[in-house]
């Protein structure tokens, strides 16, 4: 899949012919603090595939810099997510493997004047930093010599300080107007066990310390970011360079994908997932990989949205229906069509014979005639749906209703005939006729019907559980009302659960399998309610959508 022209491949391509570099590298460097989401897959899919295009290669890493809140957890769904998306790594990295190196270009930047330990509070850093229209001040600790904050670093590493009480800065330029340059912290104390190095450290680097040395130190050509961290470029090229790293990576920025109505915030899913808004990072309604997965998006729908989206500075909101439309794209030619009634109503036709049971052709795929044909039941009893009848229908209502003929899908016409009703006057059965002359099929023109139903033989039906989403946020761009948080935006209509009836061909389905209901629209197997004796079905895409490339 060859990415289309845009400003990075064109900068990639000059430096190779130009002999700045003869191979790309990329790297693809999540933080081990959550799931993946589309945000994510769209970097993936960018430095992956920028870099098998000019033959180069792209390293794995993780940068685990912060103890505090990461886990192998994420570590091992992360590399599911990037496999599962289709691409291979050249090396599977962490920064943690770097951090006795980190240290040692530290105590370089000590020993050359360019850092310091400071002993204020988190809260006085921020105070003394000042704004964007007025400089910051200097720290009283700024002026430490050099041995001393050698000597306090040292203590540092060595546990003698707890948390908070000291940290190391980078000396640049408290007056400088980009806030990043204005002694940004480099080194701060955690005693926390970490995944990779269990107790080896008490002292970790901040990420805009440890990043820009990490690809450093692993060749990286291409460091390719989004623009939230323009403003972090000079302070980047600065730890490269007064680090004195061989190599010199160049970061470059592109726009962040935005979908309506969708969270893009890892400290806004794992807040989800913390209060029990959703069943894990996994729920369909989430906008992670392994949620979209589960759903039953796949990967080449991602591609190929990935693809449309193209490169560039922008960072506009996308149209959620946009990747809808991959979904339907990438599905219609691959699901195999079949009929499920989601809220059933049964239907007797009385006039068919009792005990009987005939067996009825119907294509698997009508778009994809080399999928075959499927053979479903047919017999005195049906299920359909309770929104295909109404007893007072208005007019222009082509479905059920008394006295009205439909054609049932690959079957026969049938013709309301009589209404059942309980004690509270809820229709709970109807009564018709068939015609056994128009048996779909068999070429009868006698008559018109203009609607058209799907249904489920009664006797062989499967139960299945059927779960339709709708946006887990209703806005999530709007402007939030005073005193309130986006949780108080979660869609309470984002998840319904119908118990309803399928094809018995459908018994030997297995998790992750798709399919097209008729008129429902395009459904997974959900591999993680699933069970030999119930089958629970996720819609991935309705049918019909209004968006257009």
């Amino acid at each position: 899949m060859e990415i289309g022209s845009n400003f990075i491949k064109n900068i990639m391509k000059e430096d190779l012919e130009t002999g700045k570099h003869d191979t790309v590298i990329t790297r693809f460097p999540p933080e081990p603090n959550g799931y993946l989401h589309i945000g994510h897959a769209k970097s993936i899919f960018i430095n992956f595939g920028l870099a098998d295009e000019f033959g180069g290669k792209t390293n794995l890493r993780f940068d685990d810099t912060n103890p505090l809140k990461e886990d192998i957890e994420y570590v091992n769904s992360i590399k599911e997510d990037v496999e599962w998306l289709g691409y291979e790594w050249e090396n599977l990295l962490f920064a943690s493997d770097y951090f006795e190196e980190m240290y040692n270009r530290a105590v370089l930047l000590i020993k050359k004047g360019l850092a310091y330990v400071d002993d204020l509070s988190a809260d006085e850093i921020r105070e003394y930093r000042g704004t964007l229209t007025e400089p910051g001040k200097e720290s009283p600790y700024r002026t430490r010599s050099i041995e001393e904050n050698l000597q306090l670093f040292e203590a540092m590493r060595n546990g003698e300080f707890g948390n908070g009480e000291k940290v190391l800065r980078a000396k640049i330029d408290m007056a400088s107007p980009n806030i990043n340059l204005r002694d940004p912290v480099i080194y701060r104390i955690a005693h926390a066990t970490h995944h990779n190095t269990g107790d080896q450290w008490c002292i970790y680097p901040m990420y805009a310390f440890a990043h820009p040395l990490e690809d450093a130190m692993e060749g990286v050509t291409h460091s390719l970011c989004t623009t939230e961290f323009e403003d972090q470029r000079p302070l980047y090229d600065w730890v490269v360079r007064e680090c004195e790293m061989e190599s010199k990576p160049q970061q470059i920025e592109f726009g962040r994908l935005n979908i309506t109505n969708t969270v893009m915030s890892k400290r806004k899913l794992k807040l989800l997932v913390d209060e029990k808004y959703v069943d894990g990072w996994d729920d369909p309604r989430m906008p992670t990989i392994s949620g979209l997965r589960r759903k039953g998006v796949t990967p080449e729908a991602i591609r190929n949205f990935c693809m449309e989206l193209g490169i560039s500075k922008g960072s506009g909101a996308v149209d959620s229906a946009m990747l809808d439309h991959f979904v339907r794209e990438d599905l219609k030619l691959k699901a195999p069509r079949t009929m499920g009634v989601l809220n059933p109503l049964k239907v007797v036709i009385t006039n068919y014979p009792e005990g009987q049971v005939e067996m009825l052709d119907a294509e698997i795929n009508p778009e994809n005639p080399e999928m075959g044909i499927r053979q479903i039941p047919f017999s005195r009893e049906i299920y359909i749906e309770q929104e295909d009848f109404m007893e007072n229908p208005p007019k222009k209502y082509f479905r059920l209703f008394p006295g009205n003929e439909v054609r049932l899908k690959h079957a026969y016409f049938i013709k309301c005939e009589e209404v059942i009703k309980d004690e509270e006057g809820n229709v709970i059965e109807l009564h018709c006729t068939y015609d056994k002359e128009t048996k779909s099929g068999s070429g009868f023109t006698g008559r018109k019907v203009k609607g058209t139903l799907h249904w489920v033989e009664a006797s062989q039906a499967i139960p299945a559980e059927f779960r339709l989403f709708e946006p887990l946020i209703t806005d999530e761009n709007e402007e939030m009302e005073e005193g309130k948080t986006f949780l108080d935006y979660v869609n309470p209509n984002s998840l319904e659960v119908i118990q309803g009836f399928i094809e018995p061909n459908m018994k030997d389905v297995k998790p992750q399998d798709k399919f097209q209901f008729f008129r429902h629209g395009y459904f997974n197997v959900d591999p993680k309610y699933t069970t030999p004796e119930k089958l629970v079905f996720n819609r991935i895409v309705s049918l019909k959508s209004s968006f257009k490339l």
